[in-house]
């Protein structure tokens, strides 16, 4: 057991180097590494965010199939090797940082609906989209009001009237609605410290695991 815990224990990335690259400082980083292992041993102990570990720990999902969970999930593994590291973790939760550049906000909302990851967002994907979260929230909604949804988005946003969203265009619409980047900033990521105090003073005693 000592063998694999120092194996895992090394495979961190050091929270400073991690501190410096997001809107984290080093202690909030080390506040995130004590919640990170808790999500990490919810199903597996192995130092890494399995997709089932994820689901339930941010979404209290392991059973139900959730597009927009293994969209989440996805975009946290950007290493798209099937598993989250720390690392991957830190940074992607930085995204979500009320201080976070709003270009990084636009940009990872954009990549979310490009399912199909083509560069664009087509019309299929957004019916894909609105059906998957009608159907986890428990909502029906004719098709007539979901096909008049989609017009009514393309009509805004497809400026270039080619039947997909690019970037540029993304910019426009985003700027124009920017209540769609509302899930896009978690108020408590702003001071770890004070939200979740038990990591913080934990992550002070087991101040080593990095090593």
């Amino acid at each position: 057991m000592g063998c694999v815990c120092i194996k895992l224990c090394r495979r961190h990335e050091d929270p400073a180097l991690l501190a410096a690259q997001t809107c984290f400082d080093e202690k909030e980083v080390k506040a995130l590494y004590e919640l990170f292992k808790k999500l990490s041993r919810s199903v597996t102990n192995d130092g890494y965010i399995s997709k089932e570990a994820f689901q339930v720990g941010l979404f209290r999902n392991s059973k139900n199939q959730s597009l927009f969970s293994d969209r989440m999930f996805n975009m946290f593994d950007t290493k798209k090797d099937g598993v989250i590291e720390f690392g991957e973790f830190v940074r992607s939760l930085s995204i979500f940082h009320p201080n976070a550049p709003h270009a990084d906000k636009v940009s990872f909302a954009f990549r979310l609906y490009d399912i199909w990851d083509t560069g664009f967002i087509e019309r299929d994907e957004v019916k894909t989209m609105i059906l998957a979260l009608l159907k986890e929230s428990d909502l029906i909604l004719p098709s007539d009001n979901v096909e008049t949804i989609i017009n009514m988005t393309f009509e805004d946003a497809d400026l270039k009237r080619d039947g997909k969203i690019d970037m540029e265009e993304w910019n426009d619409f985003v700027a124009r609605n920017p209540s769609l980047l509302k899930n896009m900033t978690v108020p408590y990521l702003m001071d770890l410290t004070i939200a979740f105090p038990s990591f913080t003073r934990r992550s002070e005693i087991e101040d080593d695991s990095f090593l």
